[in-house]
């Protein structure tokens, strides 16, 4: 049954506009927030791992010019006053932040759901790693929010088994997880109750001890609860002197309806600045190594287009099934779940043009650019598919439809692929193959990039009849052991002329002896930093429904029965017939695939 979103607004409840939700303005630095009220001075920043200066010389976290930080992320609109701009050099800007000043300051964050398996399994991880590594501000604290009856103690043994410090970093691990426990308080409550809220708020306050205070609110919970927590919270547990942010998990509703719907009740009491949308696999490395490896690296940028590259392929498999977790899945299926945000997203950024800067409202808006110029998706270029028990090696793993808490006769996709086009003139007549699915025989994520063919190519006889021997191929590993590799055709020694096929390869876990960090931490030190790139913008979500949205009514509506496939293996044979019919191959199918 598909999430309902009631009223935005109960009949007991007046909407009072939150007007300490506009009284400032946040500047993104290195591993620094400066948030500029309206008529007073500098009142709060992020913890500088620079210790003993009384002046730091700030940067925006990108690592690009200040210049070209979003300036407008005041909630009324304005921009920052220009007598608070002084430009000391094209570095950034040189500003005087006194131990003061840091003193006068807190960050408040608080989980809502945290008895949930996200929250222990990774945002209590994420944030303890963090605190870790010197990114958290001085002062700090962290509580958590369910209706779960339990004390602070209780939350503490909760989390601290899932506490780790990095490989590279295990000194102190056991005095680290102490100090940030301690810094970790409980609050039981209701999810749609101010009163409850109104005590979460004293609490708060108490911790904050009359500094100003920036609080930041996680919404592990439902997307059925999204609205009742963010109007509680809104309305009896913002900060009233510095900045309140609330970071919402997907799914963002169902179709384009729903979505609206949610976007239209989160106005009411945020606004959109104040509204941060997770996809978590835009904080992946590899991910965000997408953009550095085209916009700064002159060889690959000419080949960025129609011209060179024949097909791009985004691929996410896993070797696991829904185990238990059925009940949640069959309402959604793997297109919403995967494939229309975290595969799209990184679409957009595969292919949007060269942005103005790499300020995150310059990056959503060639994100969208991108979005609207796809035409919807049609049932003829969608396959999908549903895994079914298998036996093998005297190992039995079951069907989609053996876990109790799926219908037994659910029709929901736990496979897809899917063909889409960009209408563009970078873009028209490539062919964009998304596929996802659970129960594979491998687990992977990666972005493949197969280039033409060389025209007139002197050595296609070496390579006989198949071409696709001969094509060249990017492929960026986005999971597991993270890896960019290009494939090139090479000369094997010796007198003969025989081609072969190599991969130039950078494995990550070979060239940096530093753990990658989890994606989480790097979107919620950007959520602290007020840092928007890696989320997405309501009209990046309304263009990315528009483009699924038909497709999935026919396909619910025509009640189209999915092909069944092996658990365990590469997935339905439809897959292969709809790349063909593009005249494509899965570069994930061949025998010599990395």
């Amino acid at each position: 049954m598909a999430t309902q979103f009631g009223p935005c607004l109960s009949s007991s409840t007046t909407f009072i506009p939150s007007s300490h939700f506009k009284n400032e303005t946040t500047v993104l630095f290195n591993r620094l927030v400066v948030t500029l009220p309206r008529k007073s001075t500098w009142l709060s920043q992020i913890h500088s791992r620079i210790h003993g200066q009384k002046h730091f010389h700030l940067k925006c976290s990108n690592g690009h010019p200040l210049n070209a930080v979003s300036w407008h992320d005041g909630f009324d609109g304005s921009p920052v006053a220009k007598e608070h701009l002084k430009p000391q050099d094209k570095e950034g800007l040189s500003i005087p932040v006194s131990e003061e000043e840091k003193e006068n300051s807190t960050l408040s964050i608080t989980v809502v759901g945290a008895s949930g398996d996200l929250a222990k399994k990774k945002i209590f991880p994420a944030l303890f790693a963090l605190f870790y590594e010197d990114w958290l501000p001085k002062n700090f604290t962290v509580f958590g929010y369910a209706r779960t009856k339990l004390t602070d103690e209780e939350l503490r043994n909760m989390i601290s088994g899932t506490l780790t410090c990095r490989i590279d970093q295990r000194e102190n691990c056991a005095d680290k997880m102490d100090q940030f426990l301690k810094r970790c308080f409980y609050h039981a409550g209701q999810y749609d109750s101010e009163e409850d809220f109104s005590k979460l708020d004293s609490k708060l306050k108490d911790k904050e001890a009359g500094k100003v205070s920036n609080r930041l609110f996680y919404l592990s919970v439902p997307p059925n609860i999204f609205v009742d927590v963010v109007r509680c919270a809104s309305l009896r547990a913002s900060s009233s002197h510095g900045w309140t942010r609330v970071i919402v998990e997907k799914p963002f509703g169902r179709d384009s309806e729903s979505s609206g719907e949610l976007t239209r009740c989160l106005k009411q009491y945020l606004t959109e600045d104040q509204i941060f949308r997770i996809d978590h696999y835009l904080g992946k490395e590899l991910v965000e190594n997408l953009s550095v490896l085209r916009f700064s690296n002159l060889v690959f940028e000419p080949l960025w287009s129609r011209a060179y590259i024949r097909n791009v392929q985004l691929i996410f498999s896993e070797d696991f099934g829904t185990e238990g977790r059925g009940g949640y899945f069959d309402n959604y299926g793997i297109i919403r779940d995967i494939m229309q945000n975290h595969l799209l997203q990184i679409l957009a950024l595969f292919a949007m043009e060269t942005p103005v800067s790499l300020d995150g409202e310059d990056i959503r808006n060639e994100k969208v650019k991108v979005l609207r110029s796809m035409k919807p998706l049609q049932l003829e270029d969608v396959t999908v598919g549903q895994y079914k028990g298998h036996s093998k090696s005297g190992r039995s793993y079951p069907a989609y439809t053996d876990d109790p808490t799926v219908p037994k006769d659910s029709l929901t996709p736990t496979f897809a692929a899917a063909a889409l086009f960009i209408n563009n003139a970078r873009w028209d007549g490539v062919p964009f193959l998304m596929k996802a699915g659970k129960a594979l025989h491998t687990r992977r994520a990666e972005i493949r990039v197969q280039f033409r063919h060389v025209p007139g190519n002197l050595y296609k006889r070496n390579f006989g009849t198949d071409l696709d021997k001969a094509t060249n191929e990017l492929v960026l590993r986005v999971q597991p052991d993270e890896a960019i590799y290009l494939k090139i055709n090479n000369k094997v020694p010796g007198l003969g002329m025989r081609l072969d096929r190599s991969d130039l390869n950078l494995l990550y876990r070979a060239r940096y002896a530093k753990e990658i960090p989890d994606a989480y931490e790097r979107l919620l030190l950007d959520a602290m930093a007020g840092e928007r790139r890696l989320f997405i913008r309501s009209d990046e979500l309304d263009a990315a429904w528009a483009l699924f949205t038909p497709m999935l009514k026919e396909l619910e509506e025509k009640k189209i029965v999915p092909e069944l496939y092996p658990h365990g293996s590469r997935g339905p044979v439809g897959a292969h017939y709809l790349a063909a019919k593009y005249n494509v191959r899965w570069g994930d199918l061949s025998g010599d695939d990395s």
